[in-house]
């Protein structure tokens, strides 16, 4: 990867990582989306550049996608928000294989521009399958990045303890100095 990724958060499993093409600095509204550029650089970053080109074509499809997962994550069962996914998810099946390494399976698109958003909403079909309740929003007022849980006891809060913790935590403590 040429460029590198911006975002504060990266490394989560790609549906949440789609989301988080979408970050706060500075009190600012971040898009790494908002180009062509930008689908390359998470194409790299998810390991989905090798499967699919960073063209306006899957642009579109792909901007689809992320607001539909936004939608099915903030509003779990909500049936707008399951229809708009499942809409997603008709734009591709997954093939079974048999080679020489034995079954398998392979995704298949008719168009194949709707293949990182379909992949982006089939990974979030096996998060909800795996744990949905590990699924999280940061609890920092001021950050929109999402999370999927993978600590011991299950009680993350935060995107980045370094980060958003570190924030809250100061925050709480400037709180009480003051009341003090």
């Amino acid at each position: 990867m040429s460029v590198p990724d911006p975002r504060p958060l990266t490394g989560e499993p790609v549906s949440l990582d789609l989301l988080n093409t979408r970050w706060m600095h500075e009190g600012e509204r971040q898009d790494l989306l908002a180009s062509a550029d930008g689908l390359a650089v998470w194409l790299a970053t998810t390991g989905l550049d090798a499967r699919f080109p960073a063209d306006e074509a899957a642009l579109g499809p792909l901007l689809r996608a992320r607001e539909a997962l936004l939608r099915a994550v903030e509003s779990p069962g909500d049936p707008a928000a399951t229809a708009e996914v499942d809409a997603i998810l008709e734009h591709g099946r997954i093939r079974a294989t048999l080679s020489a390494e034995g079954p398998g399976e392979r995704a298949e698109f008719a168009d194949p521009a709707w293949g990182p958003a379909w992949t982006a909403a089939r990974d979030y079909l096996d998060l909800l399958r795996t744990a949905p309740d590990r699924i999280r929003a940061c609890a920092h007022d001021a950050c929109i990045l999402h999370f999927f849980d993978v600590s011991r006891n299950g009680t993350r809060r935060w995107c980045s303890m370094a980060g958003c913790g570190n924030r809250a935590k100061a925050s709480r403590h400037y709180a009480r100095t003051r009341e003090g």
